[in-house]
């Protein structure tokens, strides 16, 4: 059986359900989310959307922080195109549903938020709920959009690429994404979903890393897919590691929002020392990348296992209502923000690079486009401003959506061609789950303790060698036996672990969130580039 639609839009998050709610105008819109369509980082968000709200803000003013957090790696273009189109896009939120937290003053005006590397309030947020309240009102509408189908517990295993399916398409148009072939959880079949535009909306990477903020779905599916497909990749050693994860044995991928220390928080060692402005001017406002390498230098000096975040100087009234998630979790695990510093680790939490984009979202293969952590546009360079990914999201959910208008008439007319069904040859099921369990495990110690926030080539040499025979072994794995969505996800998380360390041993520079011991300052004559990788090019 081979099931057809106008529009495959893999990823339930804040831009695949923007983009789905525009491109049902044009035609039928196929959603495909592996698990719940409320399981996605979107939904984790705490801070909130930046855009320029306010009168004491200015494009020029933002466009500067984002470029100063990128490390010379942002491209200007796109980050001019991004915070313009900012406030239109969180007006047209608000116009879908989405309630932003309003001032006690004046219940017209947004309370704007604060946070670090940013010179104003700008960050439009629900509290500390901002991602699940905007989830929750795109989902509402997606859910009264009769021309759009959400398959949920479904799973995308590899891309659709007319050349590569042997699709007999002439001229120049061989080498288009046709769709996916797509996993159905409930009754394992796997089915092509043939599409004239495949939007991969697939979240981040932060699996392959033992500690994270990021939820259980967040394996690289998408970057893993095109670039299996021939598509181009691009600043993968970029991996953003958030510096305040809640750090408790019984707690689970819980940060704490940069938005704390935007009010006032302070970072502390165990002896109540602040230390911040020992590495920057800007204390403790000072870009992700400089605060989890302090963090990181001073764990180090002192031996211990976290650091603390403390903002027991604020009223306790300001701290429940300003903060009522943080607030009410910390306390499920004895933890009263109010009185008492929070302990906080460094965990891995954004990845700013990904499948490499233009300005309309179109990747370097023909009807495929990549929104959202699963792109990489040029927004964010060697490392994300605070509360720019939601913003980026929906801004090229647009942009995606304005190329797709644009070419709809001729596409419109193109039929679906044949494809094959897919083959499970003489592959058998997996008996033994800890085969994909124990893989799956020394991949993330691996990753978290050669490829984290401080790197060396000795150690990037060694997780290399080590990899490889865990990929081989995973790669047979997936030829052997019939699929499952953990063998799925550990085929993509072990590949994305490997363009990480691969990029990561190109660049030989610290920039931004790639710092490495070898090659401590940055080198603009040679390495002011994108790190990109394609199939094709040898790895």
């Amino acid at each position: 059986m081979t099931l057809a639609t106008d529009f495959l839009v893999i990823g339930s998050g804040i831009s695949g359900l923007s983009f789905a709610l525009k491109a049902a105008r044009l035609g039928h819109v196929t959603l495909v989310t592996k698990k719940n369509r409320v399981d996605t980082a979107t939904n984790l968000a705490q801070g909130g959307i930046a855009a320029v709200l306010s009168a004491d803000d200015s494009y020029e003013m933002h466009i500067a922080d984002t470029l100063k957090a990128g490390d010379g790696l942002c491209n200007e273009e796109v980050v001019r195109l991004v915070v313009e189109n900012g406030p239109a896009r969180v007006r047209e939120l608000m116009e879908l549903g989405v309630d932003f937290t309003k001032q006690e003053s004046n219940s017209s005006m947004l309370d704007l938020g604060r946070e670090g590397g940013h010179s104003a309030r700008r960050i439009a947020h629900a509290r500390d709920l901002t991602g699940r309240e905007i989830e929750r009102g795109l989902l509402a509408k997606v859910a009264n959009d009769d021309n759009i189908t959400v398959l949920e517990n479904h799973l995308a295993v590899d891309l659709l690429i007319a050349s590569k399916a042997g699709v007999d398409i002439d001229g120049p148009h061989s080498d288009r994404c046709i769709g996916a072939y797509i996993l159905d959880r409930d009754d394992h079949t796997i089915t092509p979903y043939l599409a004239k535009i495949t939007v991969l909306c697939t979240g981040g990477t932060g699996k392959v890393y033992l500690f994270t903020t990021n939820p259980d779905i967040a394996t690289g599916d998408g970057i893993a897919m095109a670039y299996r497909a021939g598509a181009k990749v691009a600043n993968l050693e970029f991996v953003q590691f958030h510096p305040t994860c809640l750090y408790h044995p019984l707690a689970k991928n819980f940060l704490i929002s940069e938005a704390v220390r935007g009010e006032g928080a302070r970072l502390i060692t165990k002896n109540g020392d602040a230390f911040m402005l020992k590495y920057d001017p800007r204390g403790d406002l000072a870009t992700r990348d400089t605060v989890a390498r302090a963090i990181d230098s001073e764990m180090k000096a002192s031996g211990d296992d976290n650091v603390f975040l403390d903002i027991t100087h604020k009223p306790a009234e300001f701290i429940k209502k300003r903060f009522p998630n943080i607030y009410r979790i910390c306390l499920s695990y004895g933890i009263d923000i109010t009185s008492q510093p929070i302990p906080v680790v460094p965990a891995a939490h954004y990845m700013c690079g990904g499948v490499l984009t233009d300005t309309m979202g179109r990747t370097s293969i023909e009807n495929l486009f990549a929104l959202g952590e699963t792109a990489c546009t040029g927004l964010h360079g060697g490392n994300r401003l605070a509360s720019n990914s939601l913003l980026e999201a929906v801004v090229y959910a647009q942009q995606a959506f304005i190329q797709c208008e644009k070419d709809w008439p001729e596409l419109s007319l193109r039929s679906h061609p044949l494809v094959p069904p897919w083959s499970a040859g003489h592959a058998e099921r997996i008996e033994e789950c800890v085969l994909i369990s124990h893989n799956w495990d020394q991949i993330r110690r691996l990753m978290w303790n050669y490829v984290g926030i401080v790197r060396s080539e000795k150690r990037l040499n060694l997780v290399w060698k080590r990899l490889q025979p865990l990929l081989e072994e995973v790669n047979q794995h997936f030829h052997d036996y019939l699929l499952t969505p953990d063998l799925i996800e550990l085929r993509n998380l072990a590949l994305v672990a490997e363009l990480i360390v691969k990029s990561a041993m190109t660049r030989k520079e610290s920039r931004g969130l790639h710092y490495i011991v070898d090659y401590p300052a940055r080198d603009d004559v040679n390495w002011r580039k994108d790190t990109i990788l394609q199939k094709n090019m040898g790895l």
